[in-house]
């Protein structure tokens, strides 16, 4: 029986999968162009998968050479001898897995090839048309190239393969056909990565970060996650072996809804609920999912966190993002918003916009900052989930009140400036701790203005639409009302919350709250 993998290369025969042909029919016409390119995204993003079924494709007409860098060991990258002599082993043994002959085979291994031009005139011979009948129709794949990033000898091991890549332009040498690097960082700009980490400098003036050893690659625009269609791709599959009778185009768009189609985390998602939650393939399904991920640790999670708190750049990117509410352009030249790109955390919107890429990410990011206000705050609310509880329902509406009361307690003159600036995360660190264990809680940040968030809460069977707002003036909060009985519209809810903060010098410190019905919605609108 298959099953939803979330561990290491996916199988067709053994593993559910979405179908990525139409990905894979556009790696190969970059193949079938002689194009050197970098596979690059995120941590479990299916590089590998990808790289696998490539190498099926390809069989039909090359030679694929594929080999990873995570089994090299450092000590292969001490010294160029050193490096010549396993990566020829490594393409020796994975000759084995093609139809080439044993003897030519057996030709990979060379006790001359001691240094880089050495191993420059052995490429050459071994992609001769002349040798063995194989010609130029050897593809090399290297994945997990970045896990040897900080090495100078996988520089010029670069260099050569593009030396030779401009050479066989002119028709004055033979190498690979086609060169395939797959991992996390954008190969073209791995000496300003090395640099940046100390692990690299410049020894003439020649030598700089813009003197890329991959300046030869054509660029990689191939969308690697996974669109609704795909999704669902899997999701008939699953169907045919299960009939279920699951509403596989909602289920599809609210799976893409919470990951953004980031591939780990649909398959993660997919398979929390058939292994965990007993196949409840509905829409309340997918939202128990993503509330058991939302707490969970996993590998993915992890190092978002280490790379967040590692980098202190894109940390506070992040808390201007979502807990100040500014919006950027989305510039890939921007060091930050690239790095963030290349961590998979943010990506951009159809207003060219920088935003979170999916809402697991967001929320996982928003606790990630709830904690750490919560572990160097002194405040303490003493309002207790029991106290807006009431049997399985939520009581919103005390809710709010109680943070009204709570928020008027800390707040003061001296602190307006940071607590206008930190308020949305003050109301998420009251509302978590309530809601924390029976429900969970998502965003909608309102990207046409920043100035503004809904958050959607499910408790139970019930879902809490609340909206954040700035005071602007009256005619922005009637607005607010407008805009908030819209996208309940499109929830399809009838009640919904209101929660404004209003920073005027003269303003009432008091709270005012009352209900109010805009086109036959009832609206609990609460100042503070």
């Amino acid at each position: 029986m298959k099953r939803f993998n979330i561990t290491g290369i996916c199988v067709p025969e053994n593993d559910y999968m979405v179908d990525i042909s139409g990905k894979i029919a556009e790696l190969r016409k970059l193949v079938d162009e002689r194009a050197y390119f970098t596979l690059n995204r995120a941590r479990q993003y299916g590089k590998t998968t990808t790289l696998s079924l490539l190498e099926k494709n390809l069989k039909d007409e090359y030679k694929v050479v594929s080999i990873s860098f995570e089994r090299f060991g450092q000590n292969s990258f001490e010294s160029p001898g050193a490096f010549c002599r396993t990566l020829m082993v490594f393409i020796q043994r994975a000759l084995a897995y093609t139809d080439v002959s044993d003897a030519y085979r057996e030709l990979w291994l060379n006790d001359d090839v001691t240094d880089f031009d050495a191993l420059s005139i052995h490429i050459t011979n071994m992609c001769s048309p002349d040798t063995l009948g194989i010609g130029n129709k050897l593809v090399l794949m290297i994945d997990e190239v970045d896990k040897t990033s900080n090495n100078r000898t996988f520089l010029n091991f670069l260099g050569i393969l593009r030396d030779k890549y401009l050479e066989r332009a002119k028709s004055k040498d033979y190498t690979f056909h086609s060169v395939i690097l797959a991992g996390v960082y954008d190969i073209k700009n791995i000496k300003l990565k090395m640099i940046n980490e100390g692990s690299y400098a410049a020894t003439t003036i020649e030598d700089n970060l813009y003197n890329s050893p991959w300046n030869i690659a054509t660029d990689f625009r191939v969308d690697m996650s996974f669109g609704p269609s795909e999704i669902a791709s899997m999701l008939l599959e699953y169907e045919a072996d299960h009939k279920i009778g699951m509403d596989i185009p909602a289920l599809a768009d609210e799976i893409y809804n919470f990951t953004g189609g980031y591939p780990f985390l649909v398959s993660r998602l997919c398979k929390c609920i058939d292994e965990e939650l007993g196949r409840y393939w509905t829409l309340q399904g997918v939202s128990s999912a993503v509330q058991i991920m939302l707490r969970e640790k996993n590998t993915l999670f992890d190092d978002m966190v280490k790379n967040i708190e590692s980098n202190e750049g894109l940390k506070a990117f992040l808390s201007n993002l979502l807990i100040v509410g500014k919006d950027y352009d989305f510039n890939v030249d921007d060091p930050i918003i690239d790095l963030g790109s290349i961590y998979g955390f943010l990506k951009e919107n159809n207003q060219n916009k920088v935003k979170v890429s999916n809402k697991i990410f967001e929320v996982r990011i928003y606790n990630f900052f709830i904690s750490k206000a919560a572990t160097s705050s002194n405040q303490i609310t003493g309002v207790l989930q029991q106290d807006v509880v009431k049997g399985d329902r939520f009581d919103m509406e005390l809710c709010l009140l109680k943070f009204a009361n709570h928020f008027a307690e800390i707040y003061n003159e001296r602190d307006a400036e940071f607590i206008e600036r930190e308020c949305r995360l003050i109301f998420m660190s009251f509302l978590k701790p309530l809601i924390n264990g029976q429900g969970f809680y998502h965003i909608e940040s309102q990207l046409t203005d920043f100035r503004r968030m809904d958050i959607v809460v499910d408790y139970a069977r019930e879902q809490f639409i609340i909206e954040l707002k700035i005071w602007r003036g009256e005619a922005a909060h009637e607005k607010a009302y407008e805009q908030l009985a819209g996208y309940m519209d499109y929830k399809g809810s009838v009640t919904g919350y209101l929660l404004t903060f209003d920073f005027r010098k003269n303003a009432d410190k008091k709270p005012y709250a009352k209900w109010v019905n805009i086109n036959g919605k009832q609206i609990f609108d609460i100042i503070i």
